[in-house]
Order: structure tokens, then sequence, then C-alpha cells
């Protein structure tokens, strides 16, 4: 009988293995497919201010997408990523432009307040026992709330000095351009690739990857082994968190300012570009690189669409009906593997 359980088990892994990399070649696949078709659609497409423009808009949906493929891997959602992020952002603004600081000290604000969030959303999870999608719809109104009346419900923009550094530089200068003059990549778009390095090292290569996959799969039997389930629950949302307020530096960045309405909706993207990518929403599986290719999925539809003059009701249609897809193609992967 433990024989017969071992060589199930033995051919059980190799099949979730592939039927993984499967679903990541399939989405670059994808991915290809759709470069291809818009080149051929439009001139436009393909010229390097447009490839610009898409990566750049890829940044602030992949590094919340990013943070999500942490919360989705162990079986959970989070909906306050994108109103995080404009909390993340405003508390920047306040503490650089009102309070005068300087700008390290308001990053650190930055990324001091997502990492709060996603601690109160862990033990909100982990402790309290409150279902994910409570907790953090919860922390996604509380946090909408918080950027409303913390600015005063005005956008607070950040100071540009005529000279020396800028707070816009973060996303929109380029270190590359200074390297390698003429390739100008802004530096929002090396920070998205710099954090998805990151996020695939803490994944893969260490206790907190392996934890995350191990609740994800099986939390009871994860419990059962002695670890320490509501701890690491923790963790990984604040990691979250974490990842959330880079989001919000690289959006305010971008803008310049911090719009305290803004945010509603990113979460929505980015677990759509986390789904598209072939993070299972049960659980247990999921991949830093596929999020990466989901993330560019969603912005070259949409610029794609943008650029064929689709009207914007049809674009939020056909972004639908591909998230429709993902998820069934996620399913119908759950069904072969099991």
């Amino acid at each position: 009988m433990n024989r017969t359980l071992a060589t199930q088990k033995t051919k059980r892994y190799p099949v979730a293995l592939n039927s993984g990399i499967l679903q990541q070649l399939l989405a670059f696949g994808s991915l290809i497919i759709l470069v291809l078709v818009f080149s051929l659609a439009s001139d436009n497409f393909f010229q390097f201010s447009n490839i610009v423009g898409v990566l750049l808009s890829t940044a602030v949906v992949g590094v919340l997408a990013l943070g999500a493929t942490f919360v989705i891997i162990t079986g959970g959602i989070d909906l306050s990523v994108g109103t995080v992020m404009t909390l993340t952002a405003v508390m920047t603004g306040v503490s650089i432009t009102y309070w005068g600081w300087p700008v390290w000290a308001g990053l650190l604000v930055g990324l001091a307040t997502g990492a709060l969030c996603g601690f109160v959303s862990g033990v909100a999870v982990a402790k309290m026992k409150i279902p994910s999608f409570i907790a953090t719809l919860a922390v996604m109104m509380i946090a909408k709330g918080l950027a409303l009346v913390i600015s005063g419900t005005r956008p607070v923009y950040f100071p540009t000095p005529e000279k020396g550094f800028k707070y816009s530089d973060i996303s929109l200068d380029s270190i590359l351009d200074k390297i390698i003059p003429g390739f100008k990549i802004p530096n929002a778009v090396l920070i998205f690739f710099c954090v998805a390095v990151i996020g695939s090292i803490v994944l893969s290569r260490t206790i907190i990857g392996r934890y995350n996959f191990a609740i994800g799969s099986n939390e009871e039997a994860t419990r059962l082994s002695g670890v320490n389930v509501n701890f690491w629950k923790i963790v990984i949302y604040t990691i979250t968190g974490l990842f959330t307020a880079v989001a919000g530096i690289l959006i305010s960045s971008r803008l310049n300012s911090a719009q305290p309405a803004l945010g509603m909706g990113y979460e929505l993207e980015a677990i759509a570009a986390v789904v598209i990518g072939g993070t299972s929403l049960s659980g247990g599986k999921g991949s830093i690189l596929g999020t990466v290719i989901g993330a560019l999925i969603m912005s070259v539809l949409t610029n794609g669409l943008r650029i064929m003059s689709v009207p914007q009701e049809w674009q939020t249609v056909v972004v639908g009906f591909v998230i429709f897809l993902a998820v069934y193609a996620d399913i119908l992967r759950r069904k072969k593997a099991s």
C-alpha cells in the first residue's frame, strides 16, 4: 500500500510541475501573439516610444501583481492593494510636502505604511480567522478613507526644485540613458524588473517561499508538521504590503502627486495579471515569472485596443473576457492535475 501511495505521489508531482510550466508557456505564447497582431494592425504599436509606454504602464500594476502573487499562492486574496497603494502615496506626499522631510525619509514612511497595512490584514486573517476576502475588503475601505482624510480630499503635489533631484525622477528619469545615451527606459520599468527578481528569489529560494507554497497546498498538514502557519501568513501579507508601497511610490512619482481618489480598480487588474500568469486561485501554485507575463499581457492588450481606437467600454469587455478564460483554464488545469 505504501508503495502504491509513493507511486501516486511520484506521478502527481511531475504532472503539477508540467502543468505550471505549460501555463507559463501558453501565457508567453499569448503575449507574443498579441504583440504580432497589434503590430500588424497598426504601425504605431511597435514604435519605441509606444513600447516604452507599455512597459511604463505595466510597472505599477505589475508590482501590485507581484505582491498579490504571494497572498494568492496561500489560497487567499487581497482586495486592498489598490487603496493601500493610494494611502502609501499620500503618506509619502504628506511627509515630504507638508512635513518638509527629505525624500528618503518620505519613502521610508510610505514603505512603513504599506507594511503596516499588510500586517493588519495578516493579523485579521491569521489570528482573528476572518476570511481574507472580508478582511482585505475592510482594509481597503479603511485605507481609502484614511487617504482622503489625511490629504484633506485634495491631491498632494510634490515639490519640484529647479536643480537637483526631483521626486518624479524616481519613475520618469532614466539611469540607462546616462549609461547608454539614447536608451531612455524609465526607472520605473527597471524598478519593476528588479522587484520581480527579488520576489522570485524570495519565493523560490527562501523559507518564506517554501512555507508560502506549503500553506497554499495544504494548510492543515503544514500546521501539523510543526510550522507556525499564523506567523508566516502575517509575514506574507506584510510582504504584499511592502510591494504595494513600492507601487504607490512609483505611481505618485510618475504623476508627481499623490491622488487620494486614485486606486480603486487597480486590485482587480493586479489579480487578473496574477491569474493570467498561471497562479492558481485555489493556492499552492504560481510563479513570479508568470505574473510578469500576465501583467505584460494586460498592458499590451489595453494599449493595443486603444491604438486600434476600440471604445473604452469594449476594452473593458475584452479584458473581462480574457480574465474569464484565464480562470476557466485554471479550473481545467486543477481537474487534470487531480
